[in-house]
């Protein structure tokens, strides 16, 4: 939802009772048949055959840290995602699909972390960024707050219009919730009820005291960082 409308070895024996039999004397050149030689292998093939048996989960996963860093470095100069050309996209989804992965919060809707005012730095929802305005007439911040105990969120936006709307939520799943918008407010002032189909849904795929990230559902990425943990969203 943009609240606006992520896989071996054999013996060989010898006998000193039979007199007139001996194992003949291996030279230092010599193999056995069923032993492979890597003498005149390839030297891709040889390194192949060393470093093989290294088991993939010895691959050192990322810190998401290191991943948060390449993601905000990666958004940075992208207004919010206004300025993102299809290749920025994809690279920016990438990088937070990486972070989901190593998200510490599985439960989210069960987590404090989420509560308070987040500010929106990054999405792929042209509606919320504006992109059909001329850049003078676009909201210049956008925030998204939710409180759990009360499942309730709002989005509100700066300068000019300072439009807001509030919605309740409905847990689908640990992560995921059924959003149903209820009260918009022109200016931050005049209410306007909202009409019946104004709903949607949200998962969060990432959170921390600090970042979140969400998938809407019409496809559309969030990345958020929290502004005010103490924000109360209006009941």
């Amino acid at each position: 939802m943009a609240l606006s409308s992520p896989s071996f070895f054999s013996t060989l024996k010898t006998t000193s009772s039979l007199p007139h039999f001996h194992a003949p004397k291996l030279s230092s050149s010599s193999h056995f048949p069923n032993t492979p030689s890597t003498t005149h292998l390839p030297l891709s093939q040889k390194w192949r055959t060393k470093v093989s048996f290294f088991p993939s989960f010895l691959k050192k996963r990322k810190d998401a840290n290191i991943i948060k860093e390449e993601l905000l470095q990666a958004i940075e100069p992208l207004d919010r995602g206004a300025d993102a050309t299809l290749q920025d996209q994809q690279t920016v989804d990438q990088i937070a699909s990486e972070l989901e992965k190593v998200s510490p919060i599985k439960e989210p809707l069960k987590s404090n972390l989420l509560d308070g005012k987040w500010e929106l730095i990054y999405t792929t929802s042209q509606s919320i960024l504006q992109t059909k305005r001329p850049k003078l007439l676009r909201s210049i911040t956008n925030y998204q707050a939710i409180n759990v105990d009360t499942l309730r969120a709002q989005n509100l936006e700066s300068w000019p219009f300072f439009n807001q709307v509030t919605a309740d939520l409905t847990p689908l799943n640990p992560r995921k919730v059924a959003v149903k918008f209820d009260t918009f407010k022109i200016g931050g002032i005049i209410p306007i009820k909202a009409p019946g189909r104004a709903r949607g849904e949200l998962e969060i795929t990432y959170l921390d005291e600090e970042l979140r990230v969400s998938r809407g559902d019409k496809g559309n990425l969030f990345i958020l960082k929290m502004v005010d943990p103490s924000y109360r969203v209006p009941v």
